[in-house]
């Protein structure tokens, strides 16, 4: 193979809300966290749900405010599809011990349904609207039909 790939795709339920701060160069940065679902079948033949956790890092993208708008418009719960890349991170903790984290670098951000109060994603203030897709790629969102369930966000 003359190359690789590190490339994410994931459509799920935002499990608490959206966390945005500043870097000291004033970077926003956003983390949120994902839960995605998988069905296996079992030793005994039973078809099992199972969830999967994510962390996503959302980082402005050029003149595409990413992680300002994730922070604004979404909140717990929130179905969103995410296309970005894995990145691990190593440090030591307190007591020496070398850590890794694995998270998502989020380069693109759908809002796949409005918000509860059903007047889209962006206030009706808005002097320019926020489109519904907010990545650059120019296509719908992911469906979440047949095998994709809600997730409580336990």
């Amino acid at each position: 193979m003359a190359g690789s790939v590190n490339r994410v795709m994931l459509l799920g339920r935002l499990t608490a809300d959206p966390e945005m701060k500043y870097l000291a160069n004033g970077s926003p940065l956003t983390t949120m966290r994902m839960a995605t679902n998988r069905y296996a079948t079992g030793p005994d033949g039973e078809r099992r749900e199972f969830a999967d956790f994510h962390q996503l890092v959302v980082w402005n993208v050029g003149p595409r405010k990413l992680a300002e708008l994730a922070a604004q418009y979404l909140r717990k719960g929130s179905l969103v599809y995410v296309e970005g890349r894995l990145q691990t991170r190593a440090w030591q903790d307190q007591t020496g011990q070398k850590r890794w984290a694995t998270d998502v670098n989020v380069n693109d951000i759908q809002f796949v349904e409005p918000n509860a109060d059903g007047a889209g994603h962006a206030p009706s203030t808005a002097a320019a609207p926020v489109p519904a897709a907010v990545g650059s790629n120019g296509r719908a969102p992911r469906s979440a039909a047949a095998g994709w369930d809600d997730v409580d966000g336990r």
